[in-house]
């Protein structure tokens, strides 16, 4: 499940950040995306309503982000590029490699591995990436 735009806003706050307009608009794109954005389409995205948004800003309030534990980081899916994803809750990600687009699969054993690697660990986690590669129906037709 996406967080809140608030939630976002809330923990970056939280974490010490100052809240800026580009900021809760970065926060906005991420939660309300299920497209799994990198930050070149973030930033392509809010370049026109912020004439003084720089990549390093969408960077590092996404890296910013990742550190709280309310973003994962993907890692690249085969286009050379870092997607990132807001919804932390325990589910398996694929990723096409050849037109590169990345779906959420909900999956109940992710969720009991959460429980038993926290159980057995110690940990308190912060979130998961299970992410497998492959080619998506519609690449596999071509």
């Amino acid at each position: 499940m996406q967080p809140s735009t608030e939630f976002l806003t809330t923990t970056l706050k939280e974490s010490g950040m100052r809240m800026t307009p580009q900021r809760a608009s970065i926060c906005k794109v991420l939660a309300e995306s299920d497209e799994h954005p990198t930050a070149a389409m973030i930033y392509d995205e809010l370049r026109p309503q912020f004439d003084s948004l720089s990549l390093a800003t969408v960077y590092n309030t996404l890296d910013a982000l990742v550190k709280v534990g309310v973003v994962n980081s993907l890692g690249k899916a085969g286009d050379g590029s870092v997607h990132y994803d807001a919804d932390t809750e325990p589910h398996v990600n694929l990723a096409c490699i050849s037109c590169n687009k990345i779906v959420d699969i909900p999956s109940e054993h992710v969720h009991h591995l959460d429980e038993e690697i926290s159980a057995t660990s110690g940990y308190k986690l912060l979130g998961a990436r299970v992410l497998y590669y492959g080619l998506c129906p519609e690449c596999q037709n071509e």
